[in-house]
Formats: C-alpha cells, sequence, structure tokens
C-alpha cells in the first residue's frame, strides 16, 4: 500500500492530538446540593478526568491536578474533616496500588479505616483511551466520511474495544474492592464520564477530524464503558454517578460557553477532557449522589 504524505496542517493536528497522551475542569458548588450527613473524611481517586488536567490553574503539573477539578468543588460543598486529592491524569487500575511516578505513590495509600467518603473515577485509561482518540483522529484525517476507526478495530470481525471494556470489568471490580478492604466505612461514589461527543451521533469536521461514520460508533463505545463502570459499581456495593446525562448538549462540538468537554485545538483544559465547566458539572453529579 502506497503511504501518504500529511500536509502541514495534518501534521499539526496530529500533533495536537498525541498532546493527549501525556496528559492521559469555579469553586463554591452549590450549598444546597451539600450532603445532609457529615462527613468524616473525604479520599478522591482517579484519572484525568477527576484531577482536571489542563484546567487553570493546576496545582500539580505531575499529575495534572487543577484546583477547580470536580474532587476540590466537593470538598468545598462538603467541608469534610479533612480531605485528600490523589487524583493524576494517565492513572489506570494499576495505580490504585502501584506507584505512577516518582511523585504519585498508590491511590489506596491515601485511604484509611476512618475515611467516610471516597469517589472513584477510572477505567478509561485502562481501554486505552488516549490511543483510541489519536487513531480516530488520524484517520479521520484522510476518510472523512467513513469510518476508518471503527474499522480498524473491528477488521477481525470482533469489536476489540468492547472486548477490551469486558475485560476491564474485573479491574474495575477489584478497585472497588480494595477501597472497601481499607475504608470499610465509607461510602464510594463511582463516576461514570461525561459525553465528549453528540449524543445523536453526529460530527463535527471543522471541529475535529472524527470520521463521519466513527462517531455513532464511538459513542456506543463511550456509552459500552459507562454501563460497564455502572454495572461493577452496583455488584461490588458502590453508587454509581451518572455525569453522561447531565453533559448531553455540551460536548466537544458544541461552541465556548456552551462547551463541558474540549476540542482538540484549546487552553481550557486537555483536550477531549472536561473544562472548568465540565468539572463543576461532575461535581454537583457527585454532591446531588451524595445526598
Amino acid at each position: 500500500m502506497r503511504s501518504v504524505s500529511p500536509s502541514r496542517r495534518t501534521r499539526t493536528l496530529l500533533a495536537a492530538t498525541a498532546a493527549v497522551l501525556a496528559t492521559t475542569t469555579a469553586l463554591g458548588a452549590s450549598p444546597a446540593l451539600a450532603a445532609e450527613t457529615p462527613v468524616d473524611r473525604y479520599v478522591a481517586l482517579g484519572d484525568s478526568y477527576a484531577s482536571g488536567a489542563g484546567v487553570p490553574d493546576q496545582v500539580d503539573s505531575t499529575c495534572t491536578r487543577s484546583h477547580r477539578n470536580y474532587p476540590a468543588l466537593v470538598n468545598a460543598a462538603l467541608a469534610p474533616t479533612a480531605h485528600k486529592d490523589v487524583t493524576c491524569g494517565g492513572a489506570t487500575t494499576v495505580h490504585m496500588t502501584s506507584a505512577q511516578n516518582s511523585s504519585a505513590p498508590p491511590q489506596f495509600d491515601a485511604l484509611s479505616a476512618d475515611t467516610g467518603l471516597v469517589t472513584l473515577t477510572i477505567g478509561g485509561n485502562d481501554i486505552g483511551f488516549a490511543s483510541i482518540i489519536l487513531r480516530c483522529v488520524s484517520l479521520g484525517v484522510f476518510n472523512p466520511v467513513g469510518s476508518p476507526c471503527k474499522n480498524s478495530y473491528t477488521w477481525t470481525g470482533t469489536d476489540q474495544l468492547a472486548t477490551t471494556i469486558n475485560a476491564t470489568a474485573p479491574k474495575v471490580a477489584a478497585a472497588i474492592d480494595g477501597i472497601r478492604q481499607r475504608a470499610p466505612q465509607a461510602r464510594i461514589l463511582v463516576t461514570g464520564y461525561p459525553a465528549i461527543l453528540p449524543d445523536d451521533g453526529s460530527n463535527c469536521p471543522s471541529v475535529v477530524s472524527i470520521a463521519r461514520g466513527d462517531a455513532p460508533w464511538l459513542r456506543d463505545t463511550h456509552k459500552r464503558l459507562n454501563t460497564m463502570i455502572a454495572t461493577q459499581a452496583a455488584a461490588h456495593g458502590a453508587q454509581y454517578v451518572d455525569t453522561y446525562t447531565r453533559s448531553v448538549g455540551h460536548d466537544i462540538c458544541k461552541p465556548a460557553g456552551t462547551r463541558w468537554m474540549e476540542p482538540l485545538f484549546t487552553s481550557a483544559a486537555a483536550p477531549f477532557h472536561p473544562n472548568a465547566a465540565g468539572e463543576q458539572a461532575m461535581a454537583d453529579a457527585v454532591l446531588t449522589a451524595a445526598r
């Protein structure tokens, strides 16, 4: 097969998309959403969607953690006696019990017997979120009206991402069980992931080069991931927090001021991640569940 030499615009697009791999989103949540029962100790665990990757201001550059991430907003609303946020961009379920880097010890180290509330956002990196985005955006450049990314993941007749999501289920289950073992009295809230693409299956080629035929498949893959997380939460004594439903209509295709998720070229958050409004919406979902 003859190789295709990408244009300068394409190279710029792909370079910006690759930034997602490196990062692998206003204080003052409404008091009306605060939990009615005081929280003794709140611990936040999870990946870049929880850490607020790229959202100004970043207070931990190694873990791409923002002072306006949803754990900070939940903490401000609940005012627990103690709070520990160890969320870290790029985290997988492995990093619950293993160090992620020199400054990010195992996230479970933050748990203790007196922990009263735990939030967990995990699973996206276990299925290869960054590589999926990179592949789909790259292939969409050359075939914008087809479904090149879906074809690349299903050419064997099996949906590789569906298989990967199924294989991630026991990892999420083990993470929830691990929290319970270390914090037996804690209430465990496990969040899903908010909508990245339009819920109607449409795409927005002027914003990001995800092909027309790939958009509905990616939406369905996203929902499959959330369903898996919800199922594991219910089966292991945790409460699932739906962050997707309220985010419909606030995807990357919407204009600034309406979108809660940022597109490829942005300074408001890491690409394909929640901005400050998105983090606030996640916090509101958690606080509603915590009542």
